[in-house]
């Protein structure tokens, strides 16, 4: 998936709404335990039922590990649903990967040969030389963590290094790395006031925004500071709209939640335009 391909699929759908599959078994409507593989069966219902307002899905890998061996069946099942049948939509593993640079290629082949995913997210920590290797695969995107949702952010990433807090040292190095293109980031909608600062580093990369709703953060404000000439935005929905209900119209349920964020980002578009 190019970049250009998703901007496409953005304009065709009047959206930029990420859907996280986080899948947890005790929170899923209870009779889908009946069946064969009930994570692959609930990721298949919503995805059936929200792909017409949604242009990316993003699985937590976290929650398929979890569960041993059914768990990444479940999840290789489930990418494997999307590419076949969905191919217009962006995928991305939300693994959080990171590590010396042999390494770091196994887990890139991981996500992107053997699983068929189109990004994955990255810590930046140990350098370039344990990111660069993501950035190899042509067409694939590495979104590399920069300035997180959570409350521990803070304890890092705002904090200034020679007068720059680090996750501007981050955005600004990373820059300067081989493939630098296939970059995209993790703004996280709870930092919203920092978008016009992240977007004077980046002015054309994309962002991927989890925290709008459950965690708080604006869609409104997001899109106010940190919309780019491309719309560079997918904003994540997880629990907000998977789990929006447990009875036997989840499915539904789920839809009509994706609607109203797709309608909500259409107007915004129609707004700019």
């Amino acid at each position: 998936m190019t970049t250009e391909k998703l901007v496409s699929e953005i304009r065709k759908k009047h959206s930029f709404l990420c859907v996280g599959l986080d899948v947890d078994l005790d929170k899923i409507p209870s009779f889908l335990l009946n069946e064969e593989d009930p994570i692959f069966s609930f990721n298949k219902a919503i995805i059936d039922a929200t792909h017409q307002f949604a242009v990316a899905y993003k699985p937590n890998t976290a929650f398929y590990e979890a569960y041993g061996i059914q768990g990444w069946k479940s999840l290789e099942k489930t990418i494997k649903y999307l590419n076949e049948n969905y191919p217009e939509v962006f995928t991305i593993a939300d693994a959080k990967r990171g590590d010396i640079g042999n390494t770091s290629s196994r887990y890139a082949k991981a996500f992107f040969e053997d699983l068929g995913f189109d990004s994955v997210t990255v810590a930046p920590y140990m350098g370039k030389d344990s990111v660069e290797p993501f950035l190899n695969f042509k067409d694939k995107h590495t979104i590399l963590l920069a300035l997180t949702s959570n409350e521990g952010a803070f304890d890092f990433q705002t904090k200034k290094v020679e007068d720059d807090e680090v996750y501007k040292h981050v955005l600004k190095t990373s820059k300067n790395w081989k493939n630098s293109e296939n970059l995209m980031y993790v703004i996280g909608a709870t930092k919203a006031e920092y978008l016009a600062e992240v977007r004077n580093i980046v002015p054309k990369s994309f962002l991927l925004v989890p925290g709008v709703g459950a965690q708080g953060g604006s869609l409104t404000e997001v899109c106010k500071y940190g919309m780019a000439e491309n719309i560079g935005l997918l904003i994540n929905s997880s629990r907000g709209i998977i789990y929006a209900s447990q009875e036997a119209n989840f499915a539904e349920v789920a839809a009509k939640q994706a609607e109203k964020m797709q309608l909500e980002m259409k107007t915004i578009l129609d707004g700019i335009h």
